[in-house]
């Protein structure tokens, strides 16, 4: 072997080293992509999710809420998911000659009971009470979790369930915390029957991708790169595994074509879904709206927080646009 011939032997090694070595790089990030798709998107216990309980400790801000929630008799109600034909859950507590209903939306990896405190606000109002698990939660079934962006459909199947159940002279709002006021948001874009009146969110996020990508950050101290291609990968991912992609699940976007009045809530201390958001999503809005920023609330404890003050918001804004 002759020198030129040399040179190129090397030169062709190096190359090869180089492709190998950016196989090698690709396929560590598709399957970090497998196993992040898994932490966020796979119904699974969750290290960074509190543990629930119905175990109601008289040192809570709630005690009286939640005690009474889990001590009223409820019926169930059940139901096929718009799509997959999942069978999903709910509880009903109706309210004596009341024609207002609530559609109470839980946060990620929670279940209906974590929304005792609000079952007990929107009834002490007026309201009969629906609180479904979400798919791939609680007592639904499901495979993956769609943050809010598949959870829709199926919120819209509840709301002409209630009309079904209660009658067309229904008035239906639409409440939801963190991934459930995401739901609430992302169904308020959606055509509704017209019984739909008003909506309260408290929490929410932008968008899923804007969440999943703040969470990488936040959870995981991800730096910009690998942050970047990860999620995009994780993304492509949950478009074969579910049927979006991340950045199709906006909150801002479906903002923008809802009717209805909005109350907005969000802790002035979150760090789980930036308080950031809440403007973005209130500046999309352009029905009726309000925005209530609880100070020194951390995520999903604005009605801890200030209980009192979190009734009267709610019901100022709720009198203002649901008649009796």
């Amino acid at each position: 072997m002759d020198g030129v011939e040399k040179v190129r032997f090397k030169k062709k090694n190096i190359w090869l080293s180089i492709v190998a070595l950016v196989i090698s790089i690709c396929l560590s990030m598709v399957a970090a992509g497998f196993y992040f798709f898994k932490v966020a998107c796979v119904p699974e216990k969750k290290g960074f999710i509190s543990a629930n309980s119905n175990v109601v400790k008289k040192s809570d801000p709630l005690y009286k809420q939640k005690s009474w929630y889990f001590k009223e008799k409820k019926q169930k109600w059940y139901m096929t998911s718009a799509s997959d034909n999942y069978k999903l859950d709910a509880n009903y507590i109706p309210k004596a000659n009341s024609n207002k209903t609530a559609v109470i939306l839980h946060g990620y990896m929670n279940n209906k009971d974590t929304m005792a405190a609000y079952a007990y606000l929107f009834h002490k109002l007026g309201y009969n009470v629906l609180l479904p698990d979400a798919r791939a939660h609680g007592e639904s079934e499901g495979k993956y979790i769609g943050y809010g962006w598949i959870e829709k459909s199926d919120v819209k199947k509840w709301i002409n369930k209630v009309l079904a159940k209660n009658g067309s002279n229904n008035k239906v709002v639409l409440f939801g915390v963190s991934m459930g006021g995401a739901t609430a948001m992302m169904t308020s874009g959606e055509k509704l029957p017209k019984q739909v009146k008003a909506v309260v969110e408290d929490c929410g996020y932008t968008s899923v991708k804007d969440e999943i990508e703040h969470e990488a950050q936040d959870l995981y101290h991800m730096p910009t790169f690998p942050r970047f291609p990860m999620v995009e990968i994780v993304s492509g991912i949950n478009k074969t595994k579910v049927g979006y992609f991340f950045q199709d699940g906006p909150s801002v976007n479906q903002l923008k074509k809802n009717t209805r009045p909005i109350l907005f809530i969000h802790g002035a201390k979150d760090t789980f879904v930036p308080t950031k958001m809440v403007y973005q999503n209130y500046k999309a809005t352009k029905s009726p709206k309000e925005l209530w920023i609880v100070p020194k609330a951390q995520h999903a404890k604005s009605y801890q927080t200030a209980p009192k003050q979190y009734e009267q918001h709610v019901a100022r804004f709720l009198n203002k646009y649901v008649k009796n």
